[in-house]
């Protein structure tokens, strides 16, 4: 009797706690934005008006259409992982870098890995030298675009424009939630990191007029910055022209919280260089979504998604981003950088 009695009550303890993690599932909604850099996915055919002679077949790459369709399916496959183990569906909306057209984009999307999703993209051919831009891939049963447009980056050196790439701009709607996704790759640090610095501060200057214009209207507006910033945290273009604090507790109205800061100071990043870590790719997110009183999508965590298949397994690079040559030679790789993550929640 006694044993049958303590079976009947651990049935109901179970049951209990099912029921109980049931309804706290249930009390949360889950979204997640991300951006990666996809590292030179061109199309192989010679466009004359773009410095895109490299990834041709005949090409100091060799990049024929056969390696094409393999760096599509990586690709493909890496986006199709991303947040998975939280969200099933993926993300929401990912911000992407170093495309070249939108016919690589339209090639991404129909992979087998990606097609069911649906997904739909923003994108505008940017002046920059190399050819490649940046754009965003949005599931459209979750997030919905309003208006878009490409913000150019003014670059003037020795009386010469420098050509970059744009800043992508897009308002959409997440839900009942009004949102501002900026979308950004940031002038390299080709001649060194000082020297280049004031590229990456005017074109976080950029940022930093729009989201001053949106706050102007709102001071709880929901803004995401994102993108390869080619600057850690730390940095001036960060922490002085865009503004963004490393701490929620220094976080005021109107402000930006960058999440990143702590992943920086522990020495974990996305990219690899000589054995040092860099944090250049970031997802960076205005006060309405930290403490802004009012219901809505809150901030929730940042990840930077580094599984396994992502990263070089042996050799001199071990540990490193699996790239997708080693200097001119095809590697069967994924990209240089590994994807960041935010995670969005919202009370049901």
């Amino acid at each position: 009797m006694i044993k049958k009695l303590f079976l009947a009550l651990l049935i109901l303890v179970c049951l209990s706690i099912s029921a109980f993690s049931f309804a706290q599932k249930k009390e949360y909604q889950i979204h997640a934005f991300a951006f990666y850099n996809l590292e030179n996915l061109f199309h192989p055919s010679n466009d004359p008006n773009k410095f895109d002679d490299d990834f041709t077949p005949t090409g100091s790459y060799r990049y024929t259409e056969a390696i094409y369709q393999k760096k599509l399916h990586n690709m493909a496959y890496a986006l199709s992982q991303i947040a998975i183990d939280k969200i099933p569906g993926g993300p929401a909306l990912i911000g992407v870098a170093e495309v070249e057209n939108e016919q690589v984009l339209q090639d991404l999307i129909a992979q087998p890995e990606l097609e069911k999703r649906k997904l739909r993209i923003v994108h505008f051919d940017s002046p920059d030298s190399r050819g490649i831009d940046v754009a965003l891939l949005y599931q459209p049963q979750y997030f919905k675009v309003f208006h878009a447009k490409a913000l150019p980056v003014p670059l003037i050196e020795n009386g010469r424009k420098i050509r970059t790439r744009d800043v992508l701009y897009i308002m959409g709607k997440l839900g009942n939630d009004t949102i501002h996704v900026l979308v950004n790759h940031w002038p390299s640090r080709f001649g060194g990191e000082e020297v280049s610095s004031w590229k990456r501060e005017k074109a976080a200057a950029v940022n930093r007029e729009v989201i001053d214009s949106l706050v102007n209207l709102n001071p709880n507006v929901k803004i995401i910055v994102m993108g390869d910033l080619n600057d850690d945290p730390n940095n001036a273009s960060i922490t002085r022209t865009l503004g963004a604090v490393g701490t929620i507790s220094k976080l005021k109205s109107g402000g930006l919280y960058n999440p990143w800061m702590s992943f920086h100071k522990k020495g974990l990043g996305t990219l690899a260089y000589k054995d040092n870590w860099n944090l250049f790719d970031q997802i960076i997110v205005s006060y309405g979504f930290i403490k802004a009183k009012s219901d809505g999508w809150k901030y929730q965590s940042a990840e930077i998604f580094n599984k396994k298949f992502l990263l070089t397994q042996f050799g001199k690079f071990k540990g490193y981003p699996h790239r997708s040559y080693s200097g001119t030679k095809w590697i069967d790789g994924y990209s240089d950088h590994l994807p960041a993550i935010i995670y969005l929640i919202k009370k049901l």
